[in-house]
């Protein structure tokens, strides 16, 4: 028998144990009675019995210890409360049930803590119908679903949510984009963060002595434990995650000053809306003054150039040059022909170190749940099967449980064997030929007939789930949910290991005007801003679905002005109003059908594709972002972008903040011309 196999047997009979005696027990007791201690030695059963306490300890199942007045460790007395190993009861409206559903529905197979979310579900709806089979809803669709997105990225997560857990030091190779340099790391990993599609770890770098974070996706090769200990490291208890995950892009690294960004009247509230947590505005002159501190002084020139005329860069005085400087070699590449480097032969990036931002199907599932919880879990279906006389069939329970027949039948006979002293087990059920389960009528215990408490990484999916959803469920009543689920765990799991940062964009309060909409079936007036065109537009639509994607949360309508679908982005819409007026949904309607498409990618179907060059400096950014048409000799790049509408990228070339230049179409430069030279005049004025 493996020797995971044996210490499962070990732990899961001795959790039975001592809740059926329900008193103290000595530790010779456990050594005699609990099934896989009997046949060792004094020091091995103490070695053992340690290591299972500090395992099932690290898992949030206390044992509670009676210490003897001389100190005597053989006269120690062990329990375990009930309370210790049970969960709570959560007191679940329906509706609160129905949404913890829907989230399952929409995250199985592609979220990367599908399956410890499956068990945690399973677990905090015990006696109710399954979270497995959730009503039909249509009101929501994921672009992005918090995928690890691909093998090895996959595995690299695997490999460090159990490091964090296990306090373990890792090592690996590490691409980093600004030096342009791939050197070994060592990493004390304290959290994990998605954020905008990606996940990072959060984490002191023994080579700098300081706090990192690292993007998973440009991690190369392997991810290995740096010793055989069995912890490293111990978290700082002054970290705070949340500091990291309420950053903007400017401010990633050592703070180097506070820039003065003034805002125009006409955009003054998206800003704030979008960035007001990132910074603080006080009233100015036909407009707003942003103040933000920023570590990286190009990330805060993209962003105020990418604003166009509705915002200027009024201090410090080195941060105004820096952008002077740049709308001065925007100016100067679009004014006369570039000199373009000769083009030299290229080849693809390596496929293998650029996974996809999302992915689809089970494989993308990264974290599997500690086997523990599968087998307790398993052992509660069987026992209530059992209780109720009812047969399984295996298929069912391999769906429930996401395992396959084998491992279903090795996880039956481990539960088989594990009982709680005296040759009385706790169950015992067989798997037939025929595909069903039968199970003892008269299980001996009752310690796994009721939910177990959740297992940190259980707990952390089910809270991950919900933050990635939010507030913007139809009919959903998560955010009371989580506050249920928080308070019965005693602490928030989002500060244990994983953080999911917020969309763009304030839109909590527009999405609940529209999740009114859609679950109404009215129709729904907005005041949008098109920031293409810079322009605003009141447009009345039928709404059909909120959707997310890489730039943050949509809603899908029915424009009957367009006599088509269009998609409107929650933080651009001004103000939102349900009408009285109800509509007819229209069976042709599927507003998640380009949920594979432009949400997940960010590529928009277009009709006119723009060359585009891209300097030496930033070259190895528009590798792992955009299509390579040609490599230059000098280092340089030109892509490919794909634009619907010149505005569009006018925005994306002034992003770029004087590292890139549109070479054709003439119309495309032309345009991007003219809106340097609003530029230069309002930096005049």
């Amino acid at each position: 028998m493996a020797k995971d196999t044996e210490k499962l047997i070990r732990q899961l009979s001795l959790i039975s144990y001592l809740m059926a005696e329900r008193r103290p027990v000595t530790a010779l007791e456990i050594r005699r009675d609990v099934e896989g201690y009997s046949g060792m030695n004094e020091d091995a059963f103490a070695r053992r019995f340690y290591a299972d306490r500090s395992e099932l300890e690290s898992l949030g199942i206390h044992l509670t210890v009676d210490k003897p007045i001389d100190g005597v460790a053989e006269q120690e007395n062990y329990s375990l409360r009930p309370e210790n190993f049970h969960l709570s009861a959560i007191a679940f409206t329906d509706e609160e049930l129905a949404s913890l559903q829907f989230a399952l529905t929409l995250l199985d197979g592609e979220f990367a803590y599908a399956e410890p979310l499956r068990l945690a579900l399973q677990q905090i709806s015990w006696g109710r119908p399954s979270p497995l089979h959730a009503p039909e809803q249509r009101g929501l669709a994921l672009g992005i679903t918090g995928s690890a997105g691909g093998h090895d990225l996959s595995q690299r997560l695997a490999k460090i949510e159990t490091a964090i857990f296990r306090q373990k030091t890792i090592t690996f190779d590490y691409y980093t984009m600004e030096r342009d340099d791939l050197g070994a790391r060592k990493v004390d990993p304290y959290h994990l963060l998605f954020r905008g599609g990606q996940f990072y770890v959060l984490g002191r770098s023994h080579e700098r002595d300081a706090l990192r974070v690292f993007r998973l996706s440009r991690i190369r090769g392997k991810v290995a434990y740096a010793t055989k200990a069995e912890h490293d490291f111990k978290r700082p208890k002054d970290f705070d995650p949340r500091e990291y995950a309420n950053r903007a892009d400017w401010q990633y690294g050592d703070t180097i000053g506070t820039a003065e960004v003034w805002i125009s009247d006409r955009i003054a509230w998206l800003v704030e809306r979008h960035y007001g947590r990132f910074g603080s505005f006080a009233p100015a002159q036909d407009g707003v003054l942003f103040s933000t501190s920023y570590a990286s002084a190009r990330q805060l020139a993209s962003w105020a150039l990418s604003l166009g005329e509705h915002a200027r860069v009024e201090g410090p005085a080195e941060l105004v040059d820096v952008v002077a400087e740049r709308v001065a070699r925007l100016a100067e590449l679009h004014e006369s022909e570039p000199l373009l480097a000769a083009a030299v032969a290229s080849t693809p990036a390596d496929e293998a170190d650029i996974a996809p931002v999302e992915g689809n199907g089970r494989r993308e599932a990264a974290i599997r749940p500690e086997r523990f919880a599968r087998l307790v879990t398993l052992a509660s279906i069987l026992i209530e099967a059992g209780r109720a006389g009812e047969r399984l069939r295996e298929e069912g329970v391999c769906e429930r449980l996401q395992i396959s027949g084998a491992e279903l039948r090795e996880d039956v006979n481990v539960l088989n064997v594990v009982n709680f002293g005296g040759g009385s087990y706790v169950l015992y059920a067989e798997v037939g030929d025929d595909g069903w389960i039968e199970v003892d009528p008269e299980p001996y215990s009752d310690n796994f007939a009721r939910p177990a408490r959740l297992l940190p990484v259980e707990a952390k999916a089910l809270v991950a789930a919900i933050d990635l959803i939010g507030e913007h469920l139809p009919e959903g009543a998560l955010t009371s949910a989580r506050e249920k689920i928080v308070a019965a765990l005693g602490a928030d799991p989002m500060e244990q290991g994983l953080q999911i940062a917020s969309a763009s964009g304030d839109d909590s309060v527009i999405a609940r005007v529209v999740s009114e909409a859609i679950v109404a079936r009215h129709l729904v007036r907005l005041e949008y801003y098109k920031a293409n065109e810079d322009e605003f537009s009141e447009r009345t639509v039928e709404p059909y679905a909120l959707i997310n994607g890489r730039e943050g949360w949509y809603v899908a309508c029915f424009d009957p002005a367009k006599d088509d679908v269009r998609h409107f982005r929650l933080d651009r819409i001004k103000t939102a109003e349900v009408l009285k007026r109800a509509f007819k949904p229209r069976p042709e309607v599927d507003p998640a059908a380009d949920v594979e498409g432009w949400p997940r990618t960010g590529e928009v179907e277009a009709s006119r594709t723009a060359r585009v060059w891209i300097s030496p400096e930033r070259a190895r950014w528009a590798r792992e972002e955009r299509t390579v048409a040609q490599e230059l000799e000098d280092g340089a790049l030109v892509v490919e972008l794909s634009y619907a509408g010149e505005d569009w990228l006018v925005r994306e070339v002034l992003k770029e903040a004087g590292d890139a230049a549109v070479l054709e179409p003439p119309a495309a430069r032309e345009a991007v011309r003219r809106a340097v030279a609003r530029l230069q005049v309002a930096a005049r004025a």
